[in-house]
């Protein structure tokens, strides 16, 4: 490197990927930005030029400053191997300009930290960085050590959960050819313990969230359900919350579907049997539902999935993150499959209620597809992640435009329902043919 590379490199001032110091003086300061570059998108650390004027007028290096700088450097965990770059300056003979250029930081790596502390670029700014990130990334790093879902369920024991419902898992996925049959007769203890939901013995949060029927110790194991007049939220016609595990979750979500999207029948030429379907494919919500339930962030104890119908959409809301690695704008196209909650996701994979490989969007589009319904749509606010399902132009039970009921006509539909009991069957008798045999 030469002068003149270091004047080219300086000549737009500083930015994301550039910090400039006067001398050594402000190392602490410079080993903040260089954090800051290891856990962004890397850049140069150069001292020896004035900020302000971009003068470039190095410094004297002494043993005393080589040793400065290795001490600092010292600070960075990881450790992060770099080597100074020291240029000559003519203008100032003896003076030297020393220069650092770091690596940016990749998905999956290790996040960085300089005496403690992670530092991050926002814009041209550096921060400390906000602690969910920092966390995401430890979990991203080293998902089995900062998981949430690996944690031992505290105040949840292995009676608590409902060994009928396990069972039914592990049926499933022998039949399926995902667990060999031999699981049918071994130790349910066992299975849970090959599907990493247990920890010296203990359920962890992931297996309280599958199977546990005591949900005490957890606030946010709820679904809150929405049936709205119109296209706002200004007025609902149908408001509850339910909470139990993720199949209680799962099928109050799926009866909630049920009673407020349109059911149609017709019969078939071939095996002149009826057939039923919502105006919104049953297989498309099951999966779009089971998604939210496995990889939403359930360390965010103060959020919940929603599911709101109104006249125009039905939207699932998921208080959760996008993987990293697929842009939202890509999510419709193929891709690899990055569960939040890899044990969780994986005990589901096995009981052939979840599929591996990314391919859930594309069998969410696909069944919309062969039903004539419109692809649906993806977004993240920042906190949740939304699938929206648009509804066929159709007139509902509840539409503003249907004709006025006339004094005396009886009341096809109550105005408002009960509120749904905390804890559910694993599904009711006109439900589960639906839910289960429908779909195979």
């Amino acid at each position: 490197m030469t002068i003149n590379d270091i004047t080219a490199l300086i000549a737009s001032d500083e930015s994301r990927t550039l910090e400039l110091k006067k001398t050594t003086g402000e190392l602490k300061d410079g080993m903040h930005a260089a954090c800051a570059f290891l856990n962004t998108e890397g850049g140069w650390l150069i001292f020896g030029i004035t900020p302000k004027s971009l003068k470039i007028v190095g410094q004297q290096v002494t043993d005393d400053t080589n040793r400065e700088i290795s001490q600092a450097l010292a600070g960075i965990e990881p450790a992060y191997d770099i080597q100074p770059i020291y240029v000559d300056v003519p203008e100032y003979p003896g003076n030297k300009v020393i220069a650092f250029h770091f690596d940016g930081w990749k998905w999956g790596d290790r996040p960085y930290t300089y005496r403690g502390r992670p530092y991050y670029n926002l814009e041209s700014t550096t921060k400390i960085m906000p602690r969910d990130m920092y966390e995401d990334r430890l979990r991203a790093y080293e998902p089995q050590s900062y998981a949430w879902e690996t944690f031992p369920a505290k105040g949840v024991s292995l009676s608590d959960l409902n060994r009928d419902r396990i069972l039914g898992c592990i049926r499933l996925g022998v039949e399926g050819g995902r667990i060999p049959e031999s699981a049918l007769s071994a130790p349910i203890e066992d299975t849970l313990a090959k599907w990493k939901l247990t920890v010296n013995g203990v359920p962890t949060n992931g297996a309280a969230m599958l199977f546990s029927n005591n949900i005490y110790p957890y606030d946010n194991f709820q679904l809150r359900l929405a049936r709205f007049l119109g296209n706002n939220k200004l007025e609902f016609i149908d408001n509850q919350r339910v909470e139990g595990n993720f199949f209680d979750l799962l099928d109050a979500g799926m009866a909630f579907f049920f009673k407020h999207l349109n059911l149609s029948g017709k019969i078939t030429n071939r095996s002149l049997m009826r057939e039923e379907r919502l105006e919104v494919p049953v297989r498309a919500l099951r999966e779009a539902l089971i998604n939210a339930l496995c990889h939403r962030q359930w360390e965010k104890q103060n959020l919940t999935i929603s599911i709101a119908v109104y006249d125009d959409r039905v939207e699932i809301a998921n208080p959760g993150v996008f993987p990293p690695q697929i842009p939202i704008e890509n999510v419709k196209y193929s891709h690899e499959s990055y569960p939040y909650n890899r044990n969780m996701a994986q005990a589901l994979y096995r009981s052939t209620l979840l599929e591996s490989w990314g391919s859930g969007i594309h069998r969410i589009i696909e069944a919309c597809r062969e039903q004539g319904v419109e692809d649906p749509t993806w977004r993240w606010d920042g906190g949740f992640v939304y699938v929206t399902f648009k509804r066929p132009v159709k007139l509902d039970s509840y539409s503003t435009q249907l004709p006025t009921k006339q004094e005396n006509e009886p009341l096809n539909h109550r105005p408002s329902t009960d509120q749904v009991p905390p804890k559910f069957a694993p599904s009711s008798p006109q439900v589960r043919p639906k839910l289960y045999n429908l779909l195979k």
